[in-house]
């Protein structure tokens, strides 16, 4: 019996990285909508105390009112820093989730349900460190100096340089442990309940049969809004932590944790929920339905049968 090839891990780096990029161009306007949400001080009314700011009401108010008065454009303020982000970050995250399925492969060559999440968790904490982090990072800032009267950042060149300029690398680090662990969070959630929904799909269908494109859109996205409601208190926190005056703010994760609750309740941790699971239903179909098609398309450089004139 044959045993199936090995993925090249090019193919599955590309074919991340392609899914990623697609991903956050179509989604960007509601994670813009997320970041000003989770950006408000609820004690205060204001989005994080900047001068001048006016604070936003809900999701469809800060959509109609940015493009009121500032234009289309504004709804993608930081889409480059989210492109360049998602973009790696989706490369890095299956690359070293393959790589992680490879080593927790039991005796038979199978990566059972538990251990494809410890892979997934793994492989969120990777991407956190080498990509989520510093874009997200810069996203957040971008996003949070357009509300003042009077932004300062000219766009990602010019908002990276300032920030490393004022702070330091240390300035795009914001908030490392929180986003480390909310992407070992959301990976681990996302790709066990992907892994787990896939495999029951597969075991109903005949030997070889390729999984249609709908049901994998359909289980992409169911895996994506569990991963929103169980992970939603990591990225409020790391939203706050990633503001322009955070560092005056908040001293640490616990004390932001503390502060968030003390000054606006524990529903504020779910704040921005709804976008994000627009987001995130919509990106899980579409992230593994293009990563699926991709790979399918760079597997056929390496198809042995001799091409048919």
């Amino acid at each position: 019996m044959a045993t199936k090839r090995k993925d090249p891990a090019l193919y599955t780096l590309t074919a991340g990285s392609f899914a990623g990029a697609i991903e956050a161009t179509i989604t960007y306007p509601t994670e813009f909508v997320k970041t000003q949400l989770q950006l408000q001080d609820g004690a205060k009314g204001q989005v994080a105390a900047l001068p001048g700011a006016k604070a936003p009401k809900g999701p469809i108010d800060i959509l109609v009112s940015t493009v009121r008065n500032q234009g289309i454009s504004a709804v993608y303020r930081g889409l480059s820093a989210m492109i360049i982000g998602n973009t790696a970050k989706a490369g890095v995250r299956f690359f070293a989730f393959d790589q992680f399925k490879e080593l927790l492969k039991d005796s038979e060559g199978k990566t059972t349900g538990a251990r494809s999440v410890l892979a997934g968790l793994g492989a969120g904490m990777t991407e956190a460190l080498l990509v989520v982090t510093p874009s997200e990072t810069i996203k957040t800032k971008l996003i949070h100096d357009g509300n003042s009267a009077k932004p300062q950042y000219r766009g990602l060149v010019h908002g990276v340089q300032s920030i490393v300029k004022a702070e330091g690398l240390g300035g795009i680090y914001r908030g490392v442990i929180p986003v480390m662990a909310r992407q070992g969070a959301n990976s681990a959630v996302r790709f066990g309940v992907y892994s787990a929904l896939n495999d029951l799909l597969k075991a109903r269908l005949e030997p070889g049969a390729k999984v249609p494109a709908a049901y994998t859109f359909g289980i992409g996205a169911i895996a994506g809004i569990v991963t929103v409601y169980s992970t939603m208190p990591l990225d409020v926190v790391k939203t706050k932590m990633q503001g322009l005056n955070a560092k005056q703010l908040y001293n640490g994760v616990f004390d932001c944790f503390w502060k968030v609750f003390k000054n606006e309740g524990l529903l504020s941790f779910w704040k921005g929920a709804t976008p994000r699971l627009a987001r995130l239903s919509m990106s899980g179909g579409i992230v593994f339905s293009i990563y699926e098609n991709t790979m399918v398309v760079l597997r056929r450089f390496d198809d042995p049968a001799p091409l048919r004139s």
